[in-house]
């Protein structure tokens, strides 16, 4: 039985090659198609990750939740979200990406539906944690997908589109999930989005094809006459790695895996401290009402889009060197978060401005970091190498979710925000370290 399950989601057997004029007019057809179901299927993943946030407030008021309880849950779900980033990403990259992300949708709304059933706070507890590990389901296979259909040359472009997925799932959860609860009541925060993900699965299924060999066409570098100065074109570079090669080779004895990744772990700290906190900070603090703590998070995710845009086309064009772009936009982040912390209550669109700022400017090094990683790494261990990087984000998660809990319930918002403010300046550090990479070759 289990060998049945694993032998369905192996990777689709490469087919013989097209006619040479046939293959002129796939390609970009298929190229698309890849950009927008992935595109798509990872906007779904959001609407069913980032819904509990917008509505813990009421949440922890309708059953009772202390803040300390609410942040267990945000800590657990970023910790199985990190181990399920890394976990999935390996078993990605040997899997077919179409089954991997529908499964994985499936899951995560049965998970959003039982959710809504339960006023437990342990099954609570399990079912968010169980609710990350699958969530880590989403992103590998994407990474898998564009590694395929798109070379390194064009990388920072096409990972800047698709990172938009991001900020559009982001944004849109917030004001559904949060208009679903104020109309309905908190469960429908979690069962509209089910039956959206639901929805989702089935179009994943039927749009999303695995390698372009597997369709009878060349490998991308063939195709886009592009190949890496270090690759040899050979069959070797389409060869499936075994777990050794994946994990150790590619990312456990990689420096700039490691370095990526640590400068990744200060970076979700300032990415999810307004996520996870935001909406609850405006509403005790600068007045804000349940709609409005939502628009926040709008405000915050669609201010990443453009920007995200354009640095990924600059990091292309400063020849890949995705750290120093990456430094770049974290240096504004920290005036804004000085911002937030002295505009007095009452002033709620000063604030909604400044989370636009914090958006318009993380978002780029949160996929820029991702797509570096991509870049000293062979293109079959991209899952693994995204997922190792991801867990670092998620201990992040982790660190924040639980630690401005703790740091308010103390002391005070001022003392939770300033300690963001230390990890900006922790990520400032680390990414003057990658100023000069430029990816292998």
């Amino acid at each position: 039985m289990l060998q049945a399950i694993l032998n369905w989601f192996r990777p689709a057997s490469p087919i013989s090659l097209k006619p040479i004029q046939e293959i002129k007019e796939a390609y970009p057809r298929y190229r698309w198609r890849i950009l927008e179901s992935t595109f798509l299927g990872y906007t779904t993943f959001y609407l069913v990750r980032n819904n509990f946030s917008p509505v813990s407030k009421e949440i922890g008021e309708a059953l009772s939740y202390s803040r300390q309880d609410i942040g267990d849950i945000l800590a657990v779900t970023a910790i199985t979200y990190g181990l399920g980033k890394f976990i999935m990403g390996a078993l990605s990259d040997r899997s077919n990406p179409g089954k991997f992300m529908t499964v994985g949708l499936v899951l995560t709304a049965i998970l959003n539906f039982s959710f809504g059933f339960t006023n437990h706070y342990w099954v609570h507890l399990v079912l968010w944690g169980l609710n990350g590990l699958v969530q880590g389901m989403g992103w590998p296979p994407c990474g898998r997908s564009l590694g395929h259909w798109y070379s390194v040359s064009e990388r920072g472009k096409t990972f800047a589109f698709w990172n938009i997925a991001h900020n559009i799932g982001g944004g849109l959860v917030g004001v559904i999930a949060s208009y679903s609860a104020s109309y309905f009541g908190w469960q429908y925060a979690f069962f509209i989005p089910g039956v959206i993900a639901l929805i989702g699965a089935a179009y994943l299924y039927l749009r999303l094809v695995d390698t372009p060999q597997s369709v009878g066409l060349p490998p991308i570098e063939e195709f886009n006459q592009d190949h890496p100065p270090e690759e040899k074109k050979n069959e070797d570079h389409e060869k499936e790695l075994s777990t050794k090669e994946l994990i150790l080779h590619n990312v456990l004895l990689n420096k700039y895996i490691w370095l990526f990744s640590i400068a990744n772990f200060f970076v979700y700290i300032i990415r999810y401290s307004l996520i996870d906190w935001g909406p609850t900070y405006l509403k005790e603090v600068k007045g804000a009402n349940l709609e409005s703590g939502g628009i926040s998070t709008l405000v915050l995710e669609f201010g990443g889009i453009g920007s995200t845009l354009l640095m990924g086309w600059i990091s292309d064009k400063a020849g890949g060197r995705r750290g120093m772009v990456s430094l770049l936009c974290i240096i504004p982040i920290f005036f804004a978060f000085l911002g937030i912390i002295y505009n007095p209550p009452g002033n709620i669109m000063i604030d909604f401005i400044l989370f636009g700022i914090i958006g318009l400017f993380i978002y780029p090094p949160v996929m820029l970091l991702g797509v570096a990683g991509l870049d000293f790494t062979s293109k079959k261990a991209v899952g693994t190498a995204a997922g190792f990087i991801g867990l670092f984000g998620a201990l992040g998660r982790t660190a924040q979710g639980k630690g401005l809990g703790w740091l308010v319930d103390h002391y005070s918002w001022n003392e939770a925000l300033a300690a963001i403010v230390v990890a900006t300046v922790f990520a400032i550090l680390l990414l003057s370290f990658t100023w000069r990479l430029k990816p292998r070759g």
